[in-house]
């Protein structure tokens, strides 16, 4: 089952016998979805989507085991991800095209929507997505690095049957850190320094969602739900079409510039010469995150895709 405790800020829509937590802002003839990243929840958007509510009908989902949704036990690559957002699109009545806004593994999700369903899909907005190219041909550090995960994952699992993860949030979000760290150090690991990072980005969002992200990482299925994304991390990145066009659909791809020296990643580039109106800018002081170091930008690149889409949306109707 999805969070319990703090009552979910959207609603709860019903597809094929599980509950999807959906958030909707906003008005107007566009819609556009937002696709969190691999252990993310609709929450990662909070900085971003009620400002595009100023000029869009937005939604943003929690996938099947994290936030406030079911858990799916047979889901866990891409293409699960966007077949379970087509369904859950049709219950929700959002029939036209739409804008697909996607984060790291989010918008590898997004591509693969799109290339099931291009009919579907009105523009599309790549914020950090990841690399294909890491994960497609597995190096044996790469594959190291995936089995660190996966295990560390399945270790948070138990950690929060025990209430231990309960435990350290509770007191981060209180503001004691020396105690949560010390009890991430002991049970993780050299794996603390992912849990530093986390909680780096999480200080970022505002202060009035930290209890709900607290409360879904104090969850068992969140964990699991991770590890089965991570391990089938390589088949999802082998699932998107590498010789596929996007013709002129509407694409910007925000790099994170702050590790690179300002510079884009060559895949991100390549992917946006695959549209005759794709785009790939950089955010020069952002890092992985860039909807929570640059919201502003992130903003602006979806109100540009938004307008550009103007015209697919017309010929839709």
């Amino acid at each position: 089952m999805g969070s319990m405790g703090i009552s979910a800020p959207g609603r709860l829509v019903e597809v094929e016998g599980r509950k999807i937590h959906v958030q909707e802002q906003g008005s107007g003839c566009a819609t556009v979805v937002f696709e969190a990243g691999i252990a993310a929840s609709s929450i990662s958007w909070a900085l971003v989507q009620g400002r595009v509510g100023e000029f869009a009908r937005t939604l943003s989902y929690d996938r099947a085991g994290f936030g406030w949704s079911d858990a799916a036990p047979a889901q866990a690559t891409a293409l699960d991800a966007a077949e379970d957002l087509a369904r859950l699109l049709d219950a929700v009545g959002a029939t036209a095209p739409i804008v697909l806004v996607g984060h790291s593994f989010g918008g590898l999700i997004v591509r693969v929507f799109q290339q099931r369903w291009p009919e579907r899909v009105a523009g599309m907005v790549l914020v950090e997505p990841v690399i294909r190219a890491e994960w497609r041909d597995v190096s044996p550090e790469r594959a190291a690095m995936l089995g660190r995960g996966v295990m560390l994952s399945r270790r948070g699992a138990t950690l929060a049957r025990l209430g231990i993860v309960r435990l350290a949030l509770k007191l981060l979000t209180s503001g004691n850190q020396r105690i949560p760290k010390l009890l991430a150090r002991v049970s993780a690991g050299k794996g603390s320094r992912v849990t530093d990072r986390l909680v780096g980005e999480v200080r970022k969002m505002p202060r009035e969602a930290w209890p709900a992200i607290a409360q879904h990482w104090s969850q068992t299925h969140s964990f699991l739900a991770m590890a089965r994304n991570l391990e089938n991390l390589p088949v999802s990145a082998a699932q998107l079409s590498e010789e596929t066009g996007l013709g002129s659909l509407p694409v910007r791809i925000v790099s994170a510039g702050a590790n690179t020296s300002g510079t884009a990643n060559p895949e991100h580039l390549r992917d946006a010469a695959l549209s005759l109106k794709g785009l790939c800018v950089v955010a020069p002081t952002a890092g992985h995150w860039v909807q929570l170091d640059d919201p502003d930008l992130v903003v602006e690149e979806i109100r540009e895709v938004v307008a550009l889409a103007d015209g697919v949306l017309l010929n839709v109707s």
